[in-house]
């Protein structure tokens, strides 16, 4: 049984990672910019996004220490293709996410980083989840539930639903759209599915600075 690391005490490995990717962001975000902008204010407005710019515009800021690997989505845009299950078994996808603030993180069993950051994401929705925002956290391992569950299980992570996605198709459409590089991958999505911010890399998703984005969001 994975050793309990005692709740709200984030971990060092996890920090020091967090930190190490918020120095490449400012490079990522370039990259993004001068990549993905395209028309700007044109594509905003063709693809049903166009009051999310409010939001990147309060993100960008707040994407500091803990999670300054943020990027903000240069323009906020729908994300396509991204279908997974649910606790049910039944079929989902962000869509059915619309309604929320949403923070959709990709995960599996075999990426350290992602066991690493679980606590912390299972933290952020006991403090934050409810009818504002939620924490959806989409595990990828390969076969069957049974591994994925008794990570959760074993670790306390009781405040997250499961959402699984065995086939890879979810991080493969995450990749295509040039918004996966590896594991774990975030997107925080507006309430009407926009992309808002996404990164690469794992974060202290239960620290002050998290904590501080999300209520700004809400609030808007």
């Amino acid at each position: 049984m994975t050793k309990k690391r005692p709740a709200g005490l984030p971990s060092v490995k996890l920090i020091a990672v967090a930190a190490i990717a918020g120095l490449i962001a400012g490079a990522v975000a370039v990259y993004v910019k001068e990549t993905g902008s395209g028309n700007g204010a044109e594509q905003v407005a063709a693809n049903g996004c166009e009051t999310a710019s409010v939001m990147t515009d309060a993100l960008a800021p707040l994407a500091k220490g803990q999670i300054a690997a943020l990027v903000a989505a240069n323009p906020p845009h729908p994300v396509a293709d991204v279908s997974f299950k649910d606790a049910s078994g039944a079929d989902a996808s962000l869509e059915t996410l619309k309604g929320k603030i949403t923070l959709v993180n990709l995960w599996a069993t075999w990426c350290v980083p992602c066991r690493e950051e679980m606590p912390a994401l299972n933290r952020l929705q006991a403090a934050r989840g409810g009818k504002d925002f939620d924490v959806v956290a989409i595990n990828i391992d390969s076969g069957g539930d049974e591994k994925p569950r008794t990570f959760l299980s074993d670790n306390g992570i009781d405040r997250l639903g499961f959402y699984r996605d065995s086939s890879m198709g979810a991080f493969n459409a995450l990749k295509k759209q040039g918004l996966a590089f590896g594991l774990p991958v975030t997107l925080i999505l507006d309430r009407k599915g926009c992309l808002i911010g996404s990164m690469n890399g794992p974060a202290a998703w239960d620290s002050e600075d998290a904590k501080l984005l999300i209520d700004r969001l809400t609030a808007l």
